[in-house]
């Protein structure tokens, strides 16, 4: 794994997600712009929500592929979401979907709920930062 967790125990256990993340010495730090479900050529066309969030999670991670990563290397995510009911109604079916594609690796992450996406059909947007390459360190708090 390329960073080293911190989940310090006065924060209380972690479900879904690692408090910090430290990055590897000499890692190249890849910045990822927010992704939503939109096709190539155009718009948003699913109205599921587990399924746009698939296909935004999917996109953040063509980019890290591009860059020569893989899942482990993103740290730290945001996903936007326009409305918070509709996540917390998929959070069963996300869970397998997680673990599918990011397998049991939980980056810093922060859920936020906006009032709108630019693709007036979008429900969810996730930006993320990765590290690839570099030095695993060999310490840390709680790892």
């Amino acid at each position: 794994m390329p960073f080293d967790l911190l989940n310090p125990d006065a924060l209380g256990p972690t479900r879904g997600w690692t408090n910090g993340m430290l990055a590897p010495s000499g890692g190249r730090l890849l910045l990822i712009a927010g992704q939503d479900a939109a096709e190539p050529g155009g718009g948003v066309v699913h109205d599921d929500f587990t399924e746009q969030f698939r296909q935004a999670l999917d996109k953040v991670l063509t980019v890290v592929r591009a860059a020569g990563g893989g899942p482990t290397d993103v740290g730290r995510m945001t996903v936007f979401v326009t409305d918070l009911d509709a996540y917390r109604a998929s959070r069963r079916a996300l869970g397998p979907l997680w673990q599918k594609v990011m397998g049991g690796h939980y980056p810093a992450m922060a859920l936020v709920e906006v009032s709108r996406l630019v693709d007036p059909r979008a429900q969810v947007e996730i930006e993320a930062t990765a590290v690839i390459g570099g030095t695993v360190p060999t310490h840390g708090e709680g790892a």
